[in-house]
């Protein structure tokens, strides 16, 4: 793989125009009525899989808070944490009520324990299995004994294929568009390409586009569920059927009631 095409990891996780330039844009990008159907099914795996009644969700990786929206009402406690301070702002507007805390989701220890723990689509910024270790190590950390965890990367090794999605929202007299273009430029490594294309219309003034590219992690299920095993957690695969309106594999992962061994 051309090496130009990669850009240094410090670079990849903190310069993406997604989260700084246009977080503003973020509720145009990806509405939070978008994830009305996503948000009822985690929901329900939260519910089904606790021992009791969930009080408190953590979310790692949260984003502009499209998820939290929809969960909140759920839990007496919510905190959010997310490595861009320009996104969290976007969610501090749409939760007000939940706490929100700029933070590393590899590195990240809040000294705080919850019943529940969401890692949505920022598990994909792991891009090696080192780095999915990290990120599942803290969520670990922060589980009560016997607290549930979902995972939801974009795609496992054995379902993805390449391909495109578009989507965006207007708002008066703005307005946003993209292009999401996934492709695998090398079959036999752990990561994906995202190219995001965007058109971007601000009043009066001409459309004028941006691009954005994303390095994401790619594991088969086998290396999800042997890395969740070895941090200490039970799990299980969660796979979409035919009609679900979630069409990625998800895992749920239990801390057990009692310390590792």
């Amino acid at each position: 793989m051309d090496s130009r095409l990669l850009m240094d990891k410090t670079d990849r996780q903190r310069s993406h125009i997604f989260y700084d330039q246009l977080a503003p844009w973020w509720p145009l990008i990806s509405a939070p009525e978008d994830y009305v159907d996503e948000a009822a099914h985690f929901a329900a795996l939260f519910r089904q899989h606790s021992a009791r009644t969930p009080r408190s969700l953590l979310e790692l990786g949260s984003g502009g808070g499209n998820n939290a929206s929809h969960l909140k009402s759920m839990f007496e406690e919510v905190m959010l944490v997310d490595a861009a301070e320009r996104m969290l702002e976007v969610s501090r507007v749409l939760n007000p009520e939940c706490e929100h805390q700029l933070g590393d989701m590899f590195s990240v220890r809040l000294e705080r324990t919850f019943d529940c723990c969401l890692v949505h689509d920022a598990i994909c910024y792991a891009t090696s299995l080192d780095e999915l270790s990290a990120v599942l190590s803290t969520v670990y950390e922060h589980l009560v004994p016997g607290g549930v965890a979902v995972l939801a990367p974009d795609f496992v090794r054995e379902t993805f294929e390449s391909g495109t999605e578009h989507g965006g929202h207007d708002h008066g007299d703005r307005g946003i568009r993209y292009l999401e273009w996934t492709w695998d430029p090398d079959p036999t490594d752990c990561t994906y390409i995202a190219d995001y294309a965007f058109l971007i219309r601000d009043g009066t003034d001409e459309p004028r586009t941006l691009h954005d590219r994303h390095i994401e992690g790619l594991f088969s299920t086998h290396d999800w569920l042997t890395t969740l095993q070895q941090i200490g957690f039970s799990s299980m695969v969660v796979k979409p059927d035919q009609d679900d309106e979630v069409a990625s594999t998800l895992f749920v992962a239990i801390r057990p009631a009692s310390p590792k061994a």
